[in-house]
Order: C-alpha cells, then sequence, then structure tokens
C-alpha cells in the first residue's frame, strides 16, 4: 500500500508551478563570462512501484510485493567566490518519502532518489557545506559553465584541485557522464555508482572529507579522505577519522574516431570496526543465537576497485559500462551489499525523432556475492539492504533498466522509467520483480 504522498505532491506542485516562467526569463538573460556567486535549485518527485511477484517467504529485509512509495527532494544551491579559483557552497535540502519496502530488498537497488531514512513529513538537512579551490598551472584555458556546485568562468587544461567539507564521495570519483545522476539519467543504485564500491557516507549519502585532484594532459589523478558512519549504514558520521575510507582514481581521457571518452580506475580502502562474515557465523554456531555481526565487529581494513568507461559514439549516442570488486569476506560498511558487478549501458538522445531534448536509456548489471557472504545471509543474517531469512538457493541479481525521459519545456523532464529485478536478495526462491517508475524533475 502507498505511503502517505500528500506532503510530497504538495512540495513537488509548489515547486514546479513556477519552473516555465523561470527558465524562459532565463532564456532572456545572457549567461554571465565569470561567475562570482550564483543561485540554482532542483526538485525531483519518484514514484515507483512493483505489482506481485514470486515470494514464498520474507524476511526483515526483502522486497515485499504490490506495493507503491514515492520520494521527493528540493534542493537549493548557494554559492559564492570569495577569492580567486575559489568556490564555497551550501546545500540545504528538504526530502520526503520511502523507497520500496523502506529501501531494502534489492542488493541493486532501484531508486538511488530514496535514502536509507524514510519519513512521511518533509524534513530539512544541509546535505552539502564544501569549499573548493582551483590552482591553475599552465594549458589551454578552458570554459566552465556554471551550474549546481559550480560557478561559470575559466579555468587552465592543467590545474589543482582541492575540496574539504561536506560532500558526495560520488560527486569527485565514479562519475559517469551517461550513469551518475538518479535526478536525470538511470534510478538504479548499481548502475549510476559501481556497486562494489562502498563509499564513506551517512544514511542520506554525503560524508565530511577532503580531496585533491591533479589535472594534466589527458590524465588525472583524484586522492580522498572521507568519515565512515559510526556503525555500518549508520546515519550519524564519524567526525575524527577514527574509521575512514581513503580514495584513489586514475582517469584517461581520450578521442576515438574524433569521439571523446574516458576511462576510470577507482580505489578504496575503508578501516574501521567490520565483522568477517565466517566470525559471525562461527559465534552464532556456538552460541545457539542469531547472527549478529555487531558481536564480532573488530579493527579491520576492506579494499575494493572498479573500472569505469564511458564512450562518445556518435553526437546523440553514448555507451557506458562498469565493473568492480570488493574483498567478500568481510560486510560492506556505508553503501549496499555487493562483491562483484558489471554493469553496461547506453544513453541516445531524441534528434533523430524530432525530440532533441529527449533521451532514451538502456542499461543491465550483474551483481554477486562471495560464498562466505551467501552463507552468512542462508544463517539469517542481515545485510545493509538484503535479507530473506534465509538463502537455499542463492543466484545471482540480475537487473535491466530502461527510460524514456521527456523534456517538454526547458528546465522541467518528465520520465517514464522500468526495470526488470531477477533474484532480488541474491535469492532464486523470489521474484522476478517488474518496478516502473515515474520522475518528475525541475532544475533551474
Amino acid at each position: 500500500m502507498m505511503n502517505r504522498t500528500g506532503p510530497g505532491l504538495a512540495l513537488l506542485g509548489l515547486a514546479l508551478a513556477s519552473w516555465p516562467a523561470i527558465a524562459r526569463a532565463d532564456e532572456d538573460t545572457p549567461p554571465a563570462k565569470a561567475e562570482n556567486w550564483a543561485i540554482h535549485a532542483q526538485a525531483t518527485f519518484v514514484l515507483q512501484a512493483t505489482p506481485g511477484f514470486r515470494s514464498p517467504y520474507a524476511g526483515a529485509n526483502s522486497l515485499t510485493p504490490h506495493q507503491a512509495k514515492e520520494t521527493l527532494d528540493a534542493t537549493f544551491y548557494a554559492g559564492v567566490r570569495p577569492w580567486k579559483g575559489a568556490e564555497l557552497w551550501a546545500n540545504p535540502e528538504v526530502d520526503q518519502g520511502f523507497g520500496l519496502s523502506n529501501t531494502l530488498g534489492v542488493a541493486g537497488f532501484p531508486s538511488a532518489e530514496a535514502y536509507k531514512v524514510g519519513k512521511s513529513d518533509p524534513y530539512v538537512r544541509l546535505q552539502r557545506l564544501f569549499f573548493r579551490q582551483t590552482i591553475d598551472l599552465g594549458g589551454a584555458r578552458e570554459a566552465v559553465a556554471g551550474a549546481a556546485n559550480q560557478l561559470g568562468g575559466t579555468h587552465s587544461a592543467n590545474r589543482i584541485v582541492l575540496t574539504f567539507g561536506k560532500l558526495s564521495v560520488g560527486d569527485i570519483f565514479d562519475t559517469n557522464r551517461y550513469a551518475h545522476d538518479p535526478r536525470a539519467d538511470f534510478l538504479n543504485w548499481s548502475i549510476v555508482d559501481s556497486g562494489t564500491f562502498d563509499y564513506a557516507a551517512d544514511a542520506w549519502g554525503y560524508s565530511y572529507g577532503v580531496a585533491g585532484e591533479w589535472y594534466q594532459g589527458p590524465w588525472t589523478l583524484r586522492l580522498g579522505a572521507f568519515n565512515l558512519s559510526k556503525i555500518p549504514n549508520g546515519d550519524t558520521l564519524e567526525r575524527d577519522f577514527s574509521q575512514y575510507q581513503l580514495d584513489a582514481e586514475i582517469e584517461h581521457r581520450h578521442r576515438i574516431g574524433g569521439r571523446d571518452g574516458a576511462v576510470r580506475l577507482t580505489l578504496f580502502r575503508n578501516r574501521g570496526r567490520f565483522s568477517r562474515y565466517a566470525d559471525a557465523i562461527a559465534l552464532a554456531a556456538a552460541s545457539g543465537q542469531p547472527v549478529d555481526p555487531s558481536l564480532t565487529r573488530r579493527p579491520t581494513t576492506r579494499i575494493g576497485g572498479s573500472l569505469n568507461v564511458e564512450q562518445e559514439v556518435t553526437d546523440t549516442l553514448g555507451l557506458f559500462a562498469r565493473a568492480g570488486i570488493a574483498d567478500g569476506s568481510i560486510e560492506p560498511y556505508d553503501f549496499t551489499d555487493i562483491d562483484r558487478t558489471v554493469a553496461i549501458g547506453a544513453a541516445l538522445g531524441g534528434a533523430g525523432w524530432g525530440r532533441t531534448d529527449d533521451r532514451i536509456g538502456l542499461a543491465a548489471v550483474a551483481n554477486a556475492i562471495s560464498r562466505a557472504h551467501q552463507r552468512y545471509l542462508d544463517a539469517g543474517g542481515l545485510g545493509v539492504l538484503v535479507g530473506d531469512g534465509s538463502l537455499p538457493h542463492p543466484g545471482k541479481e540480475w537487473i535491466a533498466e530502461a527510460y524514456y525521459d521527456w523534456q517538454p519545456v526547458r528546465g522541467i523532464d518528465v520520465t517514464v522509467d522500468y526495470q526488470l529485478v531477477g533474484n532480488p536478495g541474491y535469492n532464486r526462491d523470489r521474484g522476478p520483480a517488474n518496478v516502473f517508475a515515474l520522475r518528475l524533475h525541475g532544475a533551474i
């Protein structure tokens, strides 16, 4: 049964009512060559539903058939340039709503707009507050378009960029032109991000940390350090780096047949109090108590890596792929229950059918877990997002996603989205689940 949609729909209607007028006014205003301050805003509403599917048994973290849920977020982006090359940004946000089954039941969860904390009534959080300094190192001057969390202007091709404060690790690492923004392209967690990238985050996806980027010719090196949450999948972050993540990424930009592309290799190292699955299972067997990883957590290191590729093929067609691996003997900490992942997809602009601003997206992802992870779930253990109480017949989680994004006027997008989820929660006894979504998005 659908949760209350009244507050979300009311806020969405208020946010979007004036969008066409605002967008037209913006079209009449010539863009500034260099911005010293800027204000932007966005609102996104997602209604997602799944009808009946095979579900002979269920656990605390199972996806439930016959349900529909909605989420709404409205974000305000305020930025100022205190001196040359510097930017200070604040992002207060209003959130409301729930993901399907309260954002549980599928490791590659169907909506990255659904946070791990759901509420019926709208609430306000300061999601980002960060400082960025760009240091030019020479080379050709490049134009920078003004956008949310980016002031318009120019910078040199070779440069160093330093960022610190409260932000999302995904703002800097594992980006992809065609699959990285659930407000504009794909919705699935393991398509917009590498499913094995267990990035540091609170329950809303943000962390305190620092990152440095060095751009030199076609190469970029990125390094970062971020606080983990106090407990796995928690809503409160460490602030003293007593539990932390280190990230490293190397990117190479290229041109094939005159078309832009990029390859990124991302590595992470998490250090904190985690449990090994074998230890949690052994303690439960010896004590006769339910499996509880909190009883076997101790200082541990978990590592992983992923490869991320994007390639423009024509003026309207782009392809992307991701693949990742992480240590499957240790519980994931802040993202989701995926130890292996492979994703491929494409995005096609609508110029070919006379709708230049429309887009079609199609992607598929396969997620898997280790044998130790399977035994833990079969013993009744609960993961970050999954846990059916038992797992006698484990299998890979297969997901396909397709969307059509229609832009009726500049600044407003209406998207219909469909996902087919096979073996939700790695369970061949359950599913497949059909997931349908409607997304409304406005941005200025």
